[in-house]
C-alpha cells in the first residue's frame, strides 16, 4: 500500500470516529486531556464497564446485548462488503471487531481506499453503523493507556514523530501521524513496519485499526 493509500486509510478510519457517535471511544461523564508530560491522563468519573463472558454489561445486570450481537452485526457488515466492494473482505475477530491486518492487506491488493467508510459511495455504511452501534461499552482509561503505550513503543522503536493519544471531552482521539493529510511518518518504511511489528501488542483488541 502507498504512503498516500495508507494515510487515506487511517484519515477514513479517524473520520468515522467523529461522523459516527457510536464508534467515539467515550464516558458518560468527565473528561480530560493528555497530561503535559506525556504520562498518563485519567478520565474522571468513568461508568464501569465490566462484562460477563457473554458480554453483558455486569453492572446493569440486563440481558446480553454484547458479544454475540455485535458479531452478527458485524458479519452482516463483513457480508455486505463481500457482495458490493470485494468477496475476500475478511471475517470479523471472534471478538466481533474487525481484522485491520487482514483488511489493510486487501486493500494493498486492491491499490485503493474503497474498503474504507462502508466501501465505495458508502455502500455499506448502513450496515457499519448497525454494528458500531451494538459495540459492548468501552473502557476509555484503559484505551487510552493502551494507545498512549503502543505510541511510545512506536517512538522507542524508532519512529519518532508517532504522536501521543490524548482525551478531549470523555472521548479518545488516537495518536500516530501529526499531519495525516500531509504525511510525515513514512508507513513504507522498514524502520515503521518493524515498529508496527514490535508494538502491535500494545493496542487493545478493537483499537489495532484506529492508530
Amino acid at each position: 500500500m502507498t504512503q498516500k493509500t495508507r494515510s487515506r486509510s487511517r484519515a477514513a478510519r479517524l473520520a468515522l470516529l467523529i461522523a459516527v457517535p457510536a464508534l467515539a471511544l467515550t464516558t458518560a461523564c468527565g473528561g480530560a486531556a493528555e497530561s503535559s508530560d506525556g504520562g498518563v491522563a485519567s478520565v474522571s468519573n468513568a461508568p464501569s464497564t465490566d462484562q460477563t463472558k457473554d458480554g453483558a454489561d455486569a453492572s446493569k445486570g440486563g440481558a446480553p446485548k454484547g458479544k454475540s450481537a455485535f458479531y452478527d452485526a458485524q458479519m452482516k457488515f463483513v457480508q455486505c462488503m463481500r457482495k458490493k466492494i470485494n468477496k475476500d473482505y475478511p471475517d470479523p475477530k471472534l471478538s466481533g471487531h474487525l481484522d485491520w491486518t487482514k483488511i489493510d492487506a486487501l486493500q494493498e491488493e486492491m491499490g485503493n481506499d474503497d474498503i474504507a467508510k462502508g466501501g465505495r459511495g458508502g455502500a455499506c455504511a448502513p450496515e457499519m453503523q448497525k454494528a458500531m452501534s451494538l459495540e459492548p461499552p468501552r473502557d476509555t482509561q484503559k484505551d487510552y493507556e493502551s494507545m498512549l503505550a503502543h505510541a511510545k513503543c512506536m517512538r522507542a522503536n524508532g519512529v519518532s514523530k508517532f504522536t501521543n493519544p490524548k482525551l478531549q471531552d470523555g472521548n479518545v482521539i488516537p495518536g500516530g501521524d501529526p499531519n495525516p493529510t500531509s504525511p510525515e511518518v513514512s508507513s513504507d518504511s522498514s524502520t515503521y513496519k518493524q515498529a508496527r511489528q514490535a508494538c502491535k501488542g500494545k493496542l487493545l483488541d478493537g483499537l489495532d485499526g484506529m492508530q
